[in-house]
């Protein structure tokens, strides 16, 4: 690698959880040179699982989720200004304010917002919401804490089923509206989401499951919602969980492998051009990063974890700031935790990657239990429910390809409680109010893709 770059100009753009910690991975590696870290929130780098957990229940105050900065990265902070355009060819980023910023490599780490409500006039409606960022859980957080009567959560994934947990903690009524036949159904097929939806109606929750919400009504004030069974919600306050949007339209002109499905890269987190070309000075990590994997078969993978954003930023900055020869690929397996209605959920692998399930341990019954996924033959993916100690067990079998169903073996001994695998029941996501927090985008790098014969 040239010397000069390791005294040259480094731009990440997202002051996230995956840009944070890349710039401290890079000062770690051995960079000197300048450092200059983007974000549109006017708010340094700060936590997100907290926000739909211990913020909505008030233990912790939305302004005190930071996250610890383990070494100074010595950046130049830009906060507040958001990236509008990049040009691959001069190397600069364009700003909203009117700057341009010169760059030898740039890390994209512009992660996803919440999925607005589609109708404007209806989304600005008082007390209508959506959570992803801290203002976000701040202002929800304050109407929770007024008492408000009843609580309308548009989806059921597990942002939508976090915010309905808390809000049953809380003693508040919650009508959660979900598209598809069950909630979580989306993230981990049909068995365990009855589960969820057994969960959500025991604790006191009006689930209403196979309908969408038509209409946000109220007269400035938001006071309920028609459904489209014909049904109408009474509340005043909604809150929109129907999942995230990429943010990739900064790169629309670009010429980069962009889009709603994210940003795609190789293995070692350098982005492709829309061609397929990959990129020497462009790289991608977090929630906006389209990879592949060679457990799931090469397609690209897109990815909303938390464990996923650090491993794959210190892995696109090793990368930045050293030779070919001495590059890793970013195969991480994914893991995914959730705290709802007193249980934890985790789970490690692809679930929509699967085309059988079966539970290994425990039941449905005693809400205690692992269920490992199988994909023609091998393992690709396991949840525990209040069995987390499994789950180093079942990463091995994803990890090694082992033959699916499993054997016994795992950590506590638990007889196998269904003898045959059943179906997995992964619905298209295209049914649902909310998304996998794991998704499977195929192989194609972009749609826009066309191809351009040279001249001459």
């Amino acid at each position: 690698m040239p010397d000069d770059l390791w005294h040259g100009r480094i731009v990440i753009v997202g002051a996230s959880l995956a840009g944070l910690r890349a710039a401290e991975a890079l000062r770690e590696e051995g960079f000197t040179g300048s450092l200059t870290m983007i974000g549109d929130e006017p708010h340094p780098p700060y936590d997100r699982p907290p926000l739909s957990k211990q913020v909505l229940l008030g233990k912790v105050a939305a302004d005190a989720t930071g996250l610890p900065i383990h070494r100074d990265p010595e950046a130049q902070w830009r906060l507040g200004v958001r990236a509008t355009g990049l040009d691959p060819e001069g190397k600069r980023v364009l700003l909203s304010d009117g700057e341009s910023l010169p760059f030898d490599r740039l890390l994209i780490a512009t992660g996803t917002r919440a999925r607005p409500w589609p109708n404007p006039e209806e989304a600005a409606l008082d007390g209508v919401f959506t959570l992803r960022t801290r203002d976000d859980a701040a202002l929800l957080a304050e109407r929770l804490a007024a008492g408000p009567r009843r609580v309308l959560v548009i989806g059921g994934g597990f942002t939508g089923s976090e915010i309905a947990s808390a809000c049953r903690e809380r003693g508040i009524e919650v009508t959660v509206a979900e598209r598809g036949p069950a909630p979580l159904v989306g993230a981990l097929g049909g068995t365990l989401a009855k589960l969820a939806a057994g969960l959500q109606r025991a604790h006191g929750v009006d689930l209403r499951c196979g309908v969408t919400v038509t209409a946000l009504r109220g007269n400035g004030r938001f006071t309920g919602a028609d459904l489209s069974d014909g049904n109408r919600v009474d509340a005043d306050v909604c809150v929109v969980a129907m999942g995230a949007v990429r943010n990739t339209e900064w790169l629309a002109d670009s010429g980069l492998a962009a889009g709603p499905r994210g940003v795609a890269c190789d293995a070692g987190c350098r982005v492709f051009n829309m061609y397929g070309i990959v990129t020497d000075d462009v790289f991608v990590a977090g929630d906006v990063a389209r990879f592949p994997h060679p457990l799931f078969e090469y397609q690209l993978i897109a990815l909303e974890h938390w464990g996923n954003a650090v491993a794959q930023a210190r892995v696109a900055a090793h990368n930045m700031v050293n030779p070919g020869p001495r590059r890793r690929p970013h195969l991480t397996v994914p893991v995914f935790w959730s705290s709802q209605f007193g249980l934890s959920i985790k789970s490690v692998g692809v679930p929509t990657f699967s085309d059988q399930v079966v539970i290994a341990q425990g039941s449905l019954e005693e809400r205690r239990l692992a269920m490992v996924y199988g994909h023609q033959g091998r393992v690709t993916a396991a949840v525990t429910v209040d069995m987390a100690k499994s789950l180093e067990y079942y990463q091995n079998l994803i990890e090694t390809a082992a033959p699916f169903p499993p054997g016994p073996g795992a950590a506590d001994g638990l007889a196998p409680l269904t003898e045959f695998p059943v179906p997995s029941n992964v619905p298209d996501p295209k049914g649902l109010s909310h998304g996998p927090t794991v998704a499977l985008t195929g192989h194609l790098l972009d749609r826009r893709l066309t191809v351009v014969r040279p001249a001459g």
